[in-house]
């Protein structure tokens, strides 16, 4: 079962969270600023953080930015919603997902679940997972290893850009809309999830594109959705 950390300034928030991913099997840690949660995060295998924005010492964006420079974990954001502009800024920052609080403890523990199936699929071991590759170009993924390279050079993707990134590959050439997209990443209805699917798309670009203003391969098909373009 996953190793979960959960990071807020907030302890009675910790506990209450923990209190819900105890039943569900989950091993917790817990941390009250970015600091510790770093801390954490090196001395233990941790499968999925849950960070607060707003915290002493070291804040979420702040921790998630430092975070992302050497692992991939899921991470998904807690924020209150007179922060809009910080959830925005964590996905940019490479953060998965957010929950706006007060949030639904089972909303909450939905999206674990749903990011923890995704993680584990994206480590899946090569002996259990069928092999598949895909290329357009010189973009090159690997869904065996789940490998991503642009003119042979790595390509470091979170999970959820990944999946972004391999549905389109796969279907390339046919334009997804945005809702499409969502439904299809994160396995719920679409409500809203303009934002969370253009700032996805957009740090994928920076990462596959040599000048992500002029798109080689993922498009924008204006009025309709994204696509990757055939070459």
């Amino acid at each position: 079962m996953a190793n979960i950390l959960v990071c807020d300034d907030d302890r009675e928030i910790v506990d209450a969270i923990e209190i819900y991913l105890l039943q569900e099997g989950y091993t917790i840690y817990k941390a009250y600023d970015g600091e510790q949660a770093i801390r954490i995060l090196k001395e233990q295998e941790i499968h999925l953080l849950i960070i607060d924005v707003m915290m002493p010492k070291l804040d979420g964006i702040h921790a998630t930015l430092k975070i992302r420079e050497y692992s991939s974990i899921p991470i998904i954001i807690l924020s209150a919603k007179s922060e809009d502009n910080d959830k925005i800024l964590g996905l940019n920052i490479g953060a998965d997902d957010y929950v706006t609080k007060p949030f639904n403890p089972l909303e909450l523990l939905a999206r674990v679940k749903s990011h923890l199936r995704r993680y584990t699929m994206l480590g899946s071991s090569p002996d259990t997972a069928k092999s598949t590759f895909f290329q357009v170009g010189g973009l090159c993924i690997d869904d065996d290893t789940k490998e991503v390279t642009v003119d042979g050079e790595a390509v470091r993707l979170t999970p959820i850009e990944y999946n972004i990134l391999l549905l389109l590959v796969k279907n390339c050439g046919r334009v997804f809309s945005i809702d499409q997209i969502y439904e299809r990443i994160w396995n719920e209805e679409a409500i809203g999830a303009d934002n969370t699917v253009a700032v996805h798309i957009r740090h994928i670009r920076e990462k596959i594109e040599i000048n992500p203003k002029e798109p080689r391969y993922l498009k924008v098909v204006w009025g309709v959705g994204y696509k990757v373009e055939k070459q």
